[in-house]
C-alpha cells in the first residue's frame, strides 16, 4: 500500500479505525470522515504515531444528510486527485425511528445514502489512481430482508433491526450496480460481510436494544477479527481485477437472492440518484 491514498468512512471507531491503522501500517496515507472533533483528533493521533511522515487527513461532516455528503466528498474531491481505495464504513442502526434534515429515514440516509453520494462524487478520483478500488461494509444481517420500493422510508412497522437489515441489503445492490456501471473502467467494487463484532454499533441507542447488542458482544469478534475483510478486499492482490462480489472471511460468499437481483439494483441506484439530485 505504499504510495497508496485510501479515502474511508466510519474509522474513528471498531472494525474502520483497526481497518485505517492496519492499511496505514502497510504503508497507506489515510483520509478519513469523522463526525466528532475529538474522536477524529485521537483517531489522526493515533495515525500519526503508528505510520508517521504520510500527512494522514481527516475531514469532518454528519454523513446523514444530503448537503454534508455532498460537502465533504467535495472537499475530499478537491483535496485529492488520486484516490486508490475508497471504504464505505460508516453505519449505525437507530431506535426508535428518526428522520433527517431531508426527510428520509435515519438508517436509509447513512447506511445507504452516504455510500452512494460519496461514491459518486469521489468516482473521478478513483479512476484516476488508474487500478482503483471501492469496498463497501454490508452484512449477513441482509439475508432476513426483502426491499418494498412503496416504502424506502419505513414509515411502516418500523423494527430497528429488520431496517438495519434492508440497509444492509441496499449495500449489496448499490454495490452490483457500481461494478456492473464500472465494468471495462480501472476501478472495481466489492462489499463484504465483517461478522458480528464488539464495537460500538448499537450503543446509541437505549432500553433493551441496547441491553440486548450489549449482552451479544460478549460472544462477538473483536474489531481486530472483523477487520480482516475490508483489508484483504482494499489491499490484497488477490481480489485484483475482481468486481461485483459479497465477501466474508476474505473469501467470496454468496448473498441471498433478493440481493442478486440486477432489477432490484438498477431501480435502487436511479430512486437513490433522484433523490440525491445526482445524474442516474
Amino acid at each position: 500500500m505504499k504510495d497508496k491514498t485510501v479515502v474511508i468512512t466510519g474509522a474513528t471507531s471498531g472494525i474502520g479505525e483497526v481497518a485505517a491503522s492496519r492499511l496505514a501500517q502497510k504503508g497507506a496515507r489515510i483520509v478519513f470522515v469523522a463526525r466528532d472533533p475529538s474522536r477524529g483528533e485521537a483517531t489522526l493521533k493515533h495515525l500519526n504515531a503508528v505510520a508517521p511522515d504520510l500527512k494522514h487527513a481527516v475531514h469532518y461532516g454528519d454523513l446523514s444528510t444530503l448537503a454534508e455528503m455532498k460537502r465533504v466528498a467535495g472537499e475530499i474531491a478537491g483535496a485529492e486527485p488520486k484516490i486508490d481505495v475508497l471504504i464505505n464504513n460508516a453505519g449505525a442502526m437507530f431506535s426508535p425511528r428518526q428522520v433527517t434534515a431531508d426527510g428520509l429515514e435515519m438508517t436509509f440516509a447513512v447506511n445507504h445514502m452516504a455510500y452512494f453520494v460519496v461514491s459518486n462524487i469521489l468516482l473521478p478520483n478513483v479512476e484516476a489512481s488508474g487500478n482503483g478500488r471501492i469496498v463497501s461494509t454490508a452484512s449477513d444481517a441482509h439475508r432476513a430482508a426483502k426491499l418494498d420500493f412503496d416504502d424506502l422510508q419505513s414509515e411502516r412497522n418500523y423494527i430497528a433491526l429488520g431496517v438495519y437489515g434492508r440497509s444492509k441489503l441496499m449495500n449489496i445492490l448499490f454495490t452490483r450496480e457500481l461494478a456492473r456501471r464500472l465494468n471495462g473502467k480501472p476501478v472495481t467494487a466489492n462489499c463484504l460481510h465483517p461478522g458480528f463484532v464488539a464495537t460500538r454499533f448499537g450503543d446509541n441507542n437505549g432500553g433493551l436494544t441496547r441491553s440486548v447488542f450489549g449482552f451479544a458482544k460478549n460472544f462477538a469478534l473483536s474489531p481486530e477479527q472483523g477487520a480482516q475483510t475490508i483489508i484483504y478486499l482494499a489491499s490484497s492482490p488477490d481480489v485484483q481485477g475482481k468486481s461485483g462480489g459479497y465477501y466474508a472471511k476474505s473469501k467470496p460468499a454468496t448473498p441471498t437472492r433478493a440481493a442478486q437481483s440486477d432489477a432490484d439494483a438498477k431501480r435502487l441506484w436511479d430512486v437513490s440518484a433522484e433523490i440525491a439530485g445526482l445524474c442516474a
